[in-house]
């Protein structure tokens, strides 16, 4: 037991004490305790490593160091010190994304050293529901992807993604990570969309993390030629009712502040914005 305030990379171990952390919030920390839920804390399964901030002997704050740089109720001395790891350990992460308040003091701290990003989302609202929408009818259109309609459905992956980060996710490896989290999300079930009669994605959306108490829809896309059709929130709608009755008893999304339209969707299908988080891109 670490007697001191320190930081650490957790091992297996460590599980329970770092599952108490994340159950605090839920829903804020739905991304990093689906991977840990499913991979626990050993670093090839995990795909990066947690560190754990010690006061007293207690762990009390966690960062995921993987792709993303994700702080996880995370004191400003946990920040401090969570920075001061990263600094010298030197960038190896495509991102920091987390609840505004704590990302952006490790950006401050990371900022001298690391930067410039090539975008900073200060303020990206944190939108929650746990129930169905009374002013949206769920699509009937929209149902799970097989999983052999990989080919159909990845290219319409590949557009949001480069909408949505401003860079392609076939850039470095040819795309092979992208397409792997594409089926592994497929295989599982929790990947949707509205296909034509023409094998067009006209709707798609993701259950992308998943824990007994939250998840988190991502990846939410209308083709831009059917933009302003009315797709959208009767899609979310249906995304919705199978993840409340199948995955977790609350559901949670976040989307940038500029764009409103995709925030009106999601007030209207019954989301409404408890937090904010903020994403540091590079």
């Amino acid at each position: 037991m670490l007697t001191q305030t320190a930081t650490r990379v957790l091992d297996p171990g460590d599980l329970d004490a770092a599952l108490a952390i994340l159950d605090r919030e839920p829903v804020a920390n739905a991304f990093v305790a689906s991977r840990v839920h499913v991979a626990g804390l050993d670093p090839w399964r995990l795909g990066g490593e947690m560190w754990g901030w010690y006061e007293d002997g207690m762990l009390v704050s966690l960062c995921y160091a993987g792709a993303n740089l994700v702080p996880i109720c995370a004191t400003p001395q946990a920040v401090r010190a969570f920075a001061d790891r990263a600094r010298r350990a030197g960038r190896r992460c495509s991102s920091i994304v987390g609840p505004a308040e704590p990302t952006a003091l490790l950006w401050k701290h990371l900022e001298p050293h690391w930067g410039p990003a090539r975008e900073v989302r200060a303020h990206q609202p944190l939108m929650v529901t746990d129930r169905l929408p009374t002013e949206a009818e769920p699509d009937p259109y929209v149902r799970r992807i097989r999983k052999d309609e990989m080919e159909t459905i990845m290219p319409a992956c590949v557009a949001m993604f480069t909408e949505e980060v401003g860079v392609s996710p076939l850039a470095g490896d040819g795309g092979l990570l992208y397409q792997a989290r594409v089926a592994e999300l497929v295989a599982a079930g929790r990947s949707f969309a509205r296909i034509d009669e023409d094998g067009q994605v006209l709707f798609k959306a993701e259950i992308g993390a998943a824990t007994p108490g939250a998840c988190q829809i991502q990846g939410v896309w209308v083709a831009p030629e059917h933009r302003g059709k009315g797709l959208a929130a009767p899609g979310m709608a249906a995304v919705l009712r199978y993840a409340l009755a199948e995955v977790s008893p609350v559901v949670s999304l976040y989307v940038n502040d500029f764009n409103e339209a995709a925030r009106a969707t999601y007030r209207r299908t019954g989301f409404q914005e408890t937090g904010s988080f903020m994403s540091v891109l590079f």
